[in-house]
């Protein structure tokens, strides 16, 4: 009898439960699903049933975005990190784009370091406009750095565009394009691409990343790094981001920092921000793609051209080449004013154009051997002579033949809308599949969960005469899905899955590569499939 009695006071002392403990899980859940990122973080050490559902919460992947035009630099930081920390995350990747004169990126990476984690890889840059959604009113806004001038004088204003990314299954990390120090210092490309290579088959079963996100200096030429790349990574390598940018990072890696201003022996010519698949990630997790899309806003105008002399030249404000051409098939030498004239002539005055060059050249990585590489490269006009046509840029060859292009915004116009439908058929796909494989394998539907748009800083609403145009697509077939967006001064845009036939009238051969666009918008799509359900 009595040891009866002791042994049942200690279950008795057990069962009364009051507070959390009273709750069941899904109502637990649901209060959890509520609290901003950094509590929802202290939650899921309190104990393991708490870790256990914080990370039930935290199976699908998830992207955050806001941006703010506070004209305070600390007032907008905190506007855009309070927004996208206002519900469950785990941060793996910040990317922050800025706009406005005197920005210290410096101070905005320290600070993204200190709220996101410090071996949480963060890029920071400035670009040419930002567009998204307000951190306060949720309007959905496109901004160009031309708004925040006045007078042709720059006024206080500020504005930050802020992405947070969880994807899980994914490894990410950033990783830079170095150039030495010292004097006449080559940027270092084969390492870049092999850092990349190595990266991926460090953490996936592959040797090629899903997907780059990448920022060039705005001093370096980042054609022939991109031709190592699309020499290098597989077809269905996705390669986005902007060619041109002021920017600073932070590697989840310390050895692959570098820091700006210190006495480090390289600079960074650009970084990729690299997302490879885990091989390791944990069974019952689910499917993440990526998707791009081109929408193009030049057009091929006149013959096509033959270069009989390329002269490349180096002067203060950089690299030219000084052409010689003629018509394809045509004897006489063509001065460059002349053929400007004739096609301002047929435009009336067009401000910009471009040359864009078919190339066949030997790439190659490192001792691997050499491959034919057929591309197309893009260079700005920059002006002629009775002799001469003045192109930006060099790389061109004796023997190149090129068309040349100008924007057009009928033409940018009739691709969005075109990017537009295809957006909408492959949601009507995807939902048609997801029926299929929901009642053969209980697989869930696929959803996009968020997305990126680079655009040409020479679009917008001055372009297009209204705004919103470049991100329609998105709004009109993804609304309430985060997307975060940029005006560039050089579109990088590789491994289109989601084709727009419309690209330059069938101009130029369809199997030339090119990964360096001018006057378009590149999109990215994050979509995801819920694993089966196991039975």
């Amino acid at each position: 009898m009595i040891s009866t009695t002791m042994e049942e006071k200690p279950k008795e002392a057990k069962t009364p439960m009051t507070g959390f403990a009273s709750i069941n899980e899904d109502l637990f859940q649901n209060i959890l699903k509520r609290i901003p990122a950094l509590s929802f973080a202290s939650a899921a050490c309190v104990s393991k049933s708490w870790s256990r559902n914080c990370n039930q919460i935290l199976y699908k992947p998830k992207l955050a975005s806001a941006f703010s035009l506070n004209p305070v630099q600390k007032v907008a930081l905190e506007e855009v990190v309070n927004k996208v920390l206002s519900e469950p995350i785990r941060p793996q990747f910040a990317i922050a784009n800025v706009i406005g004169s005197g920005v210290d990126l410096s101070g905005i990476l320290d600070f993204l370091a200190a709220k996101l984690g410090s071996k949480t890889p963060i890029i920071v840059s400035c670009a040419g406009g930002i567009m998204g959604r307000d951190a306060v009113t949720d309007e959905y806004k496109e901004v160009m750095i031309e708004d925040f001038w006045v007078d042709g004088a720059s006024n206080s204003s500020f504005g930050i565009m802020l992405a947070v990314g969880f994807l899980p299954g994914l490894k990410v990390d950033a990783i830079p394009l170095l150039r030495p120090r010292k004097a006449q210092g080559v940027a270092m490309v084969d390492k870049f691409v092999m850092d990349i290579r190595n990266y991926a088959a460090l953490v996936s079963d592959s040797t090629s990343p899903s997907l780059i996100i990448m920022f060039g200096s705005e001093k370096t030429d980042q054609k022939p790094v991109m031709e190592k790349l699309d020499h290098a990574m597989s077809r269905e390598t996705i390669v986005v981001g902007d060619e041109r940018a002021q920017f600073l990072y932070r590697s989840g890696i310390e050895s692959r920092n570098v820091y700006y201003g210190s006495v480090d022996q390289y600079f960074s010519d650009a970084v990729a921000l690299v997302f490879a698949r885990d091989q390791n990630r944990p069974s019952g997790t689910g499917e993440i793609h990526f998707h791009s899309a081109l929408s193009s806003g030049v057009s091929a105008i006149g013959p096509r051209f033959k270069a009989v002399s390329a002269n490349e030249i180096e002067s203060e404000t950089g690299l030219s080449t000084w052409l010689s051409v003629r018509r394809e098939g045509g004897q006489e030498i063509l001065g460059g004013q002349r053929i400007i004239d004739d096609i301002n002539n047929e435009l009336g005055n067009q401000t910009k154009l471009f040359i864009g060059v078919s190339e066949q050249r030997k790439c190659f990585v490192g001792p691997e051997k050499p491959r034919q590489m057929r591309s197309l490269a893009f260079h700005e006009v920059m002006g002629g002579d009775v002799e001469h046509l003045f192109v930006d840029g060099v790389g061109i060859k004796t023997g190149d033949y090129f068309h040349l292009y100008h924007p057009d915004p009928s033409a940018a116009l009739s691709s969005c809308s075109n990017i537009s439908k295809n957006f909408r058929n492959l949601k009507l796909d995807w939902s048609f599949r997801s029926c299929q494989l929901h009642a053969a394998r209980g697989v869930g539907e696929k959803e996009v969960i968020g997305g990126f748009v680079f655009a040409c800083w020479g679009r917008g609403e001055s372009f297009f005469g209204h705004s919103n145009v470049d991100s329609s697509p998105f709004l009109d077939n993804f609304p309430g899905v985060p997307m975060a967006g940029i005006f560039t001064y050089g579109e990088i845009g590789r491994g289109f899955s989601i084709l727009n036939t419309d690209f330059e009238s069938g101009q130029e051969d369809k199997t030339l590569c090119f990964c360096v666009h001018v006057y378009s918008t590149v999109y990215l799509l994050v979509s995801y499939t819920p694993a089966p359900i196991e039975h």
